[in-house]
């Protein structure tokens, strides 16, 4: 199973820079999207029908053009979740689930924290989410959880690790996610590619970009019962229809 990551920093702006095409050249058989910006009825599904996605489900945030995070699946799950049922969790649309037989894949949009207030509640955010996907796990061992994180896990995954008063790369984020990988999940990236300094994430100043100044910030977490499926994990810089590009795990299921 080909499982692909995407913030798209709005749907509606990759589809005019070919995103399409390049999902058919990608060819995964689930796509987890985030930062849509979009609902289901302002976009043409049609298209990602015809690129092979007739299974496309859409979770979106209260607050229209914000947030929001979608899966397309070339076969139907067994059963999709949208939201965690955490009302202050799923009003900006941040979470949606497909399962299948042998794994449950997630796409997850966590909140940055862009200011004082904005940091709190992606605090808060965090907490309540570790609690709920503890209690998942239980239920659902074989988890995918797939996304933006806001997060710098290590050093290597922010060009200029001195950046330690910024969001994104807090002592206090950088040690919750590190206790989230300990609480039963691998990062699939970094399993396979341990000295390897790739980013998905570039500022949109100073070039950013062209100068590969950049933050990884999304993650395909694999729950640790599926450590050994762990095939393929890989970063796609050259796709460029967001200020993010994908990410991308394999599993041999």
């Amino acid at each position: 199973m080909k499982i692909i990551s995407y913030n798209v920093n709005g749907i509606r702006a990759a589809l005019k820079k070919g995103f399409i095409a390049w999902l058919e050249a990608a060819n995964p058989d689930v796509i987890c999207i985030q930062e849509t910006k979009a609902h289901k009825e302002q976009l043409d599904v049609t298209e990602f029908e015809n690129a092979g996605y007739p299974h496309h489900y859409w979770f979106s945030a209260q607050k229209k053009g914000y947030s929001s995070v979608a899966v397309f699946c070339k076969e139907k799950p067994n059963h999709v979740e949208y939201g965690t049922g955490i009302e202050t969790m799923d009003f900006e649309g941040r979470n949606l689930r497909v399962d299948f037989d042998a794994v449950s894949v997630m796409s997850l949009y966590l909140p940055s924290g862009t200011n004082s207030e904005r940091l709190n509640f992606k605090f808060n955010y965090m907490d309540e989410f570790q609690e709920y996907i503890n209690t998942l796990k239980q239920e659902i061992p074989n988890l995918v959880i797939c996304g933006d994180y806001n997060i710098c896990h290590e050093s290597i995954d922010i060009h200029n690790p001195k950046m330690k008063g910024v969001s994104g790369f807090l002592p206090e984020e950088r040690e919750w996610i590190g206790n989230f990988i300990n609480s039963g999940f691998v990062d699939s990236f970094r399993y396979l590619n341990q000295e390897s300094q790739q980013y998905s994430w570039w500022s949109y100043r100073a070039n950013s970009r062209a100068n590969n100044k950049g933050w990884r910030l999304d993650y395909g977490m694999v729950s640790t019962p599926l450590k050994d499926k762990i095939s393929r994990a890989y970063i796609l810089p050259e796709a460029k229809h967001s200020d993010h590009c994908p990410i991308v795990v394999e599993l041999d299921l």
